[in-house]
């Protein structure tokens, strides 16, 4: 009975698995059998093995092996959609990889650029600075300069105010 229901039906195994099936559906019947038995001799309460009940058990497995099946597709189609996501990550992965080796030469190039700016900034800078010590030097003397023409200018005022007087008797003795 069993080879008749099962031989039209699709079971992804090979020839030789889909006749154990069969054969142990035949076994569990028969053992299925022998428990009524035992279960009447031991309750003295009769159940029967029908062939419709047969026909339910072999209705049972085909529903519990679609339902697997169908699980079993369901979750192969997804590792197979993660797989596809997976080598689309990869390909990314090594074209960012490929564009961040592009970036790190440009970097590089940028970095040398600056440290060469750095330098010439740097030398500048030191030149400025020198130019500065030698302008305040001269400031310093040219302040130096000035005060001591301030001096004798506060000097020579003095002088001229002590000589003032002497002047203003020699200007009043033209006239």
């Amino acid at each position: 009975v069993a080879q008749h229901f099962l031989a039209s039906y699709h079971i992804e195994c090979t020839d030789e698995v889909k006749q154990s099936v069969v054969n142990t559906m035949g076994t569990i019947q028969d053992i299925v059998a022998e428990k009524c038995v035992e279960y009447f001799e031991r309750y003295r309460r009769r159940t029967f093995v029908t062939p419709k009940s047969y026909l339910y058990f072999i209705g049972g497995y085909k529903a519990i092996y679609k339902e697997k099946l169908d699980s079993v597709g369901c979750l192969s189609e997804r590792m197979r959609t993660g797989l596809a996501k997976l080598m689309e990550a990869e390909v990314s992965v090594n074209q960012l990889s490929e564009e961040l080796a592009t970036k790190e030469k440009d970097l590089a190039v940028a970095s040398k650029k600056a440290d060469e700016v750095l330098l010439e900034v740097t030398m500048k800078a030191h030149a400025a600075e020198k130019v500065k010590m030698q302008v305040q030097k001269v400031k310093d003397k040219a302040q130096a300069i000035v005060d001591d023409i301030a001096i004798d200018k506060a000097a020579a005022e003095e002088k001229l105010e002590a000589a003032r007087p002497a002047l203003e008797e020699a200007e009043a003795a033209l006239q």
